[in-house]
């Protein structure tokens, strides 16, 4: 089901406020509108997906944190102690966890929360113990990748038919601003300078080796593009980022509205919209991350963000921040008085400087 943006603004135009009076919060409910399809939108039930997997290219030195972090933090998230499962509380959030790929799977510590902490769905969907190194080789094979797509989309037709109304998807994998980086480049041309931010506080050192190992992965990927473009996006690509495409395009298809994060998963959405066109249309860009190619990324997908909050932890925590608003905005469509229930005269209508 589809609704003219110029519906959604007559609209919020007659209810009791001078027109465009709360900004972009307008926005914000104008393409809640449009991806449900409705000038009743609904927020929930919703739910928070966080696919985990490690990157073999953490051993190339691009990173300042070791791949034992993933591990440690999947237990301190199913035990309700990260931000996003404390965010994901406050905002009436269900959550699930899918490892696709983390190291040492075997020998995860899966707490039990603490008395009122957050209960975490854990999925084990291991395709492999971490990706290759990309520094060498190629991360993923075409049937990794798509296998890993299969996951995503998975999680998203279980969060249909269990009636979610809003998703959001997350990521947990030291490593994988790397990949990030590489699939910027590739699929949204953006130039290496601008594609590298320093991810989780690499220092100056940590970040030139980072963009030589990414220079050199997206070449050898560009080489393969033609004959084999999914094997050319599965060089470069993550387990987690590709059960995050997966998850984006399925999504779309049975009608979510998505919640997008920051720059890892905005590699995802690209996948995405590059494996099935028109998937961006169904997402909600949450915010601008601290990573520098973070904007560009979006604006190739056609999105603007709603905070710019220099953000950059992952884990579905930008999105996650969004939703109160993203209820505000809600509400106000459901629920405010029109100008014709006062028995007050519209303002005439105004030109939209910001594209809708």
């Amino acid at each position: 089901m589809h609704i003219d943006p110029r519906d959604a603004w007559q609209h919020l135009d007659s209810l009791t406020k001078p027109p465009r009076s709360l900004g972009r919060l307008e926005e914000l409910a104008v393409r809640l509108c449009g991806i449900q399809g409705t000038l009743a939108p609904l927020t929930k039930p919703r739910r928070l997906v966080l696919f985990a997997g490690d990157h073999g290219v953490v051993a190339a030195g691009v990173t300042a944190w070791p791949s034992d972090v993933t591990r440690l933090m999947i237990g301190n998230i199913c035990a309700g102690a990260a931000a996003s499962t404390i965010f994901a509380q406050q905002t009436g959030t269900e959550t699930v966890l899918v490892n696709v790929g983390a190291l040492d799977g075997a020998g995860l510590n899966i707490r039990a929360p603490a008395a009122g902490a957050p209960i975490v769905q854990y999925r084990d969907a291991r395709i492999r113990s971490g990706t290759r190194n990309l520094a060498e080789e190629p991360a993923l094979t075409a049937d990794e990748f798509t296998r890993a797509l299969e996951v995503g989309g998975n999680e998203a037709r279980a969060a249909a038919s269990e009636g979610m109304r809003v998703v959001l998807a997350g990521e947990m994998g030291i490593g994988n601003t790397t990949p990030a980086a590489c699939l910027a480049m590739l699929l949204a041309d953006l130039p290496l300078a601008e594609a590298v931010g320093r991810g989780a506080g690499a220092d100056d050192a940590t970040l030139a080796r980072k963009r030589s190992v990414v220079a050199d992965a997206v070449e050898r990927s560009r080489a393969m593009r033609k004959a084999d473009p999914v094997a050319a996006i599965a060089a470069v690509s993550g387990l987690e980022i590709a059960a995050m495409a997966g998850f984006y395009a399925a999504a779309h298809t049975l009608g979510l509205t998505v919640l997008l994060d920051g720059y890892v998963a905005s590699s995802a959405a690209l996948i995405a919209e590059r494996l099935q066109p028109g998937s961006a249309k169904s997402l909600i860009a949450a915010h601008l991350s601290a990573e520098p190619g973070h904007r560009r990324v979006l604006t190739r997908l056609g999105l603007e963000p709603f905070l710019d909050w220099n953000m950059r932890l992952g884990e579905g925590t930008g999105a996650l921040l969004l939703l109160p608003l993203v209820d505000s905005a809600a509400e106000m469509t459901l629920r405010m008085a029109t100008l014709a229930d006062l028995g007050i005269a519209p303002e005439p209508p105004i030109v939209r400087e910001r594209a809708s």
